[in-house]
């Protein structure tokens, strides 16, 4: 029997067995420059399930944005080439129209964007910029509209919302204005939510408050969470599966507490050792010597064999996103005879297995 069209087929089964929600397969962005096309990423492959909250991780530099970007087709001017497929609910977002893409964006896939005092219109009041999300994507009236942002702003935890609803951004707090981006993005009840970097220039408290709100967002209402970040302690507290980004690379992919307790790839051992808590205390602190190759310089083979402790003969080859077992991904030949430090413990040594025995 012939395939059916490809917004009919089905995607690759999720790790616990479920239908993808979105499915990202050999995603390569390119860009204009003065110098010609550059690769900014290539190769990217990975799933997300309904409900489920993935971080991504890695370095400035790394794509983690850019690849967010890339979803809700919102990338810069300078935007030369996609390539690979996006696969939403079985619709290929790669190669919809501007009119289809404006029916997705807000309504069924939002973004919280990482700084909410430029994310807002300074000229509108808060309550106006929510409401216009969900006027623009279904037929309620200026009184529903504000009926259910007064809703939207009480359950994001915004205090007296009657008052706040008709304020201006400025008057608003760091935390108030990222719960309120928070309300504006979940308004029209997304089946997918990208958040970048959303605890950004926020106390500790205000971030915990945050976290835990998105967190109980995506269990009440089943809304997968794409979470993007530089800490990993937020992708610790807040989601089950973290996928960690290299120059433009998708290396390793693993539920969190898999990649905590025995990451497979050098670059992930790396992020967790140089973690503050977990050096010795009065020590050195851990650090990846080295930086992110710039995109006009990637090297050849393995893109973090410059900086890698355990590059050997054959990391010069390039390297594919390979099945390690139980579901996990890595882009690295010799996973299985490394025995890498976690964020929990360093992994267990002959001598001291035979000290414990004892």
């Amino acid at each position: 029997m012939a395939a059916g069209p490809p917004a009919q087929r089905r995607t690759e089964v999720a790790r616990d067995g479920a239908q993808p929600l979105l499915s990202v397969r050999g995603l390569g962005i390119r860009f204009k420059t003065t110098q010609g096309i550059w690769q900014a990423t290539r190769r990217i492959d990975f799933d997300i399930a309904p409900g489920e909250r993935v971080g991504i991780v890695g370095e400035s530099g790394c794509g983690k944005t850019i690849t967010g970007l890339s979803i809700l087709r919102l990338l810069p001017g300078n935007f030369a080439g996609l390539d690979g497929k996006i696969l939403f609910d079985g619709t290929d977002l790669a190669s919809c129209s501007a009119r289809q893409m404006r029916a997705i964006r807000g309504k069924r896939i939002a973004m919280i964007f990482q700084e909410p005092m430029s994310a807002l219109d300074p000229v509108f009041t808060v309550g106006h910029q929510i409401a216009e999300t969900l006027r623009v994507h279904t037929d309620v009236s200026y009184e529903e509209a504000r009926a259910k942002t007064l809703e939207m702003l009480r359950r994001v935890g915004i205090a007296s919302p009657e008052r706040r609803i008709d304020d201006y951004p400025h008057q608003l707090s760091g935390g108030m204005r990222q719960r309120v981006m928070i309300a504006a993005s979940l308004i029209c009840g997304p089946q997918l939510l990208i958040a970048d970097e959303p605890t950004t220039a926020l106390d500790v408290t205000v971030q915990a408050q945050i976290l835990e709100l998105l967190r109980d967002i995506s269990e009440t209402s089943k809304t997968a969470l794409m979470l993007i970040t530089h800490d990993l302690g937020v992708v610790a507290e807040t989601c089950t599966r973290m996928i960690t980004m290299y120059a433009g690379e998708v290396i390793e992919d693993a539920t969190v507490d898999e990649a905590l307790v025995r990451p497979l790839h050098p670059y992930t051992s790396g992020l967790l050792r140089s973690l503050p808590h977990l050096s010795p205390r009065h020590g050195r602190l851990p650090s990846i010597p080295g930086r992110v190759p710039s995109i006009a310089e990637m090297p050849a083979g393995c893109r973090f064999r410059a900086r890698c402790a355990h590059a050997a003969e054959g990391c010069e080859a390039e390297q594919k996103l390979q099945d390690a077992g139980g579901g996990r991904k890595v882009r690295c030949w010799r996973f299985a005879e490394l025995n890498l430090p976690g964020a929990l413990h360093p992994p267990e040594t002959p001598t001291a297995a035979k000290v414990a025995t004892q």
